[in-house]
């Protein structure tokens, strides 16, 4: 599977989902997540022609570039710092030890801008855990990182939120999932099943 076929397959699975991103955050937010996230998704699929025969490196930036510079509230910088930094680290022909090291460099950035930590609740309880498996690479790593991202961002219902407008609410964000977690699974979820598909390792 292509590269772009990736981005168009990881940014449709968010338009798909704004519905259900949207209900999160209104548990524990201030709703607008999902509607911020589509119109992120939406903007990079704008843009895909443009990117046509640009390298994974220019293209993870100018995807940074376009969710800071269009997704509102605190994802934007987020999402956009975590791509610009992959853009950044990785080599222009990442093997599975070079996204777990450029991934490592994406949570260290995260950590910096948004002072966070892991257990907080946020999408750094599910980039964590699958970095560390990445890591680890090994055989059926995709499979296992799918996994990793899909459970980690279910378990973040058990935890206390730390950081963001859901640190407010103490005991009560329990039982709910972060937003920003499940989009980061459903993201890590599809770009692992088109590698998949698509003979990557």
């Amino acid at each position: 599977m292509s590269m772009h076929r990736i981005i168009q397959d990881a940014t449709q699975t968010l338009v798909d989902h704004v519905d259900e991103l949207t209900q999160l955050d209104q548990a524990i937010g201030d709703g607008d997540h999902g509607l911020n996230m589509k119109r992120g998704a939406q903007a990079i699929q704008a843009r895909l022609a443009d990117m046509q025969g640009a390298s994974l490196n220019e293209n993870l930036k100018t995807m940074g570039m376009t969710c800071v510079s269009t997704i509102g509230g605190s994802s934007g910088p987020v999402f956009g710092t975590l791509l610009m930094t992959l853009g950044k680290e990785l080599p222009a022909q990442p093997t599975v030890a070079d996204f777990a090291v450029a991934l490592r460099a994406g949570i260290d950035a995260l950590t910096r801008l948004g002072k966070a930590q892991v257990g907080q609740k946020t999408l750094l309880d599910v980039l964590d855990p699958v970095q560390k498996v990445l890591a680890q690479g090994g055989d059926d790593v995709l499979a296992r990182v799918r996994k990793c991202a899909i459970d980690s961002a279910a378990a973040t219902a058990h935890m206390e939120a730390g950081r963001g407008r859901s640190s407010f609410l103490g005991e009560r964000a329990l039982g709910h999932v972060d937003p920003g977690s499940r989009s980061m699974a459903l993201i890590v979820d599809v770009v692992c099943d088109g590698l998949i598909t698509g003979g990557g390792s």
